[in-house]
């Protein structure tokens, strides 16, 4: 099909939940897009950050088709190989002590969730159950994460939420402290705020937040669906901090484009959760499981120094350019950044688009950047090249 046929038989048959841009992907390689026509895009979105390893990547490639050869799903009733090296590969280089494997990134905070009030029964009973999450933050589309997100935006319509949750504003640590009481049992926090904006958590509130969780024994919960998996230049954003979360969820880049998500506990939580406690029928699938692997073999020390040098040279030539239309940049790694100055995010996002430069939004003044962590430098080259051609024209 065309991409008007596409465009069309979404229309038909497609719940209209997506406020699309008008491109359908045929195909790509490395970091670059065609649309059915041979429209060509330099993608700075990588799927919303899931396309980690970019387009047409042959290990990962071969490790997918091989397994699924030999075996593309089991039930968790039984055991396979593919998600137990995964699980051990993980918690060999987090330092967390064991994995549950589900399907997407609000599932893994589900999961964490669930974590955090039963490790607070067991050791308390009821009652100590609520959990302090932090304003602009943003965990999931199901009842219980839209009501963990801290945006007033997204507490509509789906009513009733799962009740026990509370906002205290990013980096403040006497907002935090004025939310708890005797009822709280965790903490959720993104190191690095995504969908509210790309802005990072401050290094001296963390190490404080960290502490007052040790003292008030509450679970430190750290979502990492999008800053995880190499996005930030380390394996994920905690270890940038120098910080161990007693769990910590990941999601998107994982598996490098096929769904999977999860979360790992720590020490004091690695024992909470047993037999019956949470499951999903999907999770730990030996496809994914097996794509998964093959994109932690390729994110090495040497890759993961490439996002961080590739993250800083994009944010030093956009900076460099001295546009007026962009007031500054903020991130960490390949996950960016650009506040606008006089110009909607999504307006000029399609702008960019419609250019040939795929990229979206992130709160209500930015453009984000989530180009694959493989994304070559004549890619970006290109791609900042459109960008600043666009913005200069509008």
């Amino acid at each position: 099909m065309d991409s008007n046929k596409i465009f069309e038989k979404d229309k038909e048959s497609v719940m209209q939940t997506y406020a699309r841009f008008p491109v359908a992907i045929e195909h790509g390689h490395g970091a670059t897009l065609y649309s059915p026509e041979g429209q060509e895009y330099i993608d700075f979105a990588s799927g919303i950050g899931v396309n980690s390893l970019g387009y047409g990547n042959e290990r990962w490639v071969d490790a997918i088709t091989s397994q699924a050869k030999k075996l593309p799903h089991i039930s968790n009733l039984f055991y396979s190989e593919p998600s137990v090296r995964l699980a051990g590969a993980l918690t060999e280089r987090t330092g967390m002590k064991n994995v549950f494997f589900s399907n997407s990134g609000a599932e893994a905070n589900e999961g964490m969730i669930k974590l955090a009030r039963k490790y607070s029964f067991d050791k308390y009973g009821k009652g100590r159950h609520s959990i302090i999450t932090l304003k602009n933050s943003f965990h999931g589309r199901t009842i219980t994460t839209l009501n963990a997100t801290g945006q007033d935006v997204f507490h509509k319509y789906f009513f009733p939420f799962t009740e026990g949750f509370r906002y205290a504003a990013a980096n403040d640590m006497e907002a935090l402290k004025a939310s708890y009481d005797a009822g709280v049992c965790a903490v959720m926090v993104e190191l690095i705020q995504g969908e509210g904006g790309v802005y990072p958590t401050e290094q001296n509130y963390v190490n404080q937040l960290t502490a007052f969780c040790e003292e008030h024994d509450l679970l430190l919960l750290v979502d990492e669906v999008q800053t995880g998996v190499g996005r930030t230049g380390a394996l994920f954003a905690y270890q940038k901090y120098g910080i161990t979360p007693d769990a910590v969820s990941f999601a998107k880049g994982i598996a490098g484009g096929l769904p999977m998500g999860g979360f790992m506990a720590g020490e004091k939580t690695s024992g909470v959760l047993g037999a019956g406690d949470h499951a999903t029928t999907f999770g730990g699938n030996p496809i994914c499981s097996a794509a998964a692997l093959a994109v932690l073999e390729q994110l090495d020390d040497a890759l993961l120094s490439e996002v961080s040098k590739k993250g800083d040279y994009i944010r030093s030539e956009i900076e460099g350019w001295g546009l007026s239309k962009i007031v500054a940049t903020r991130g960490m790694g390949l996950m960016i950044g650009a506040e606008l100055n006089g110009l909607e995010p999504k307006p000029t996002a399609a702008v960019l688009v419609e250019s040939g430069l795929l990229c979206i939004t992130a709160g209500s003044d930015a453009l984000r950047f989530l180009p694959p962590l493989v994304i070559s430098y004549e890619e970006i080259d290109k791609g900042l090249k459109i960008m600043r051609e666009t913005l200069s024209a509008i």
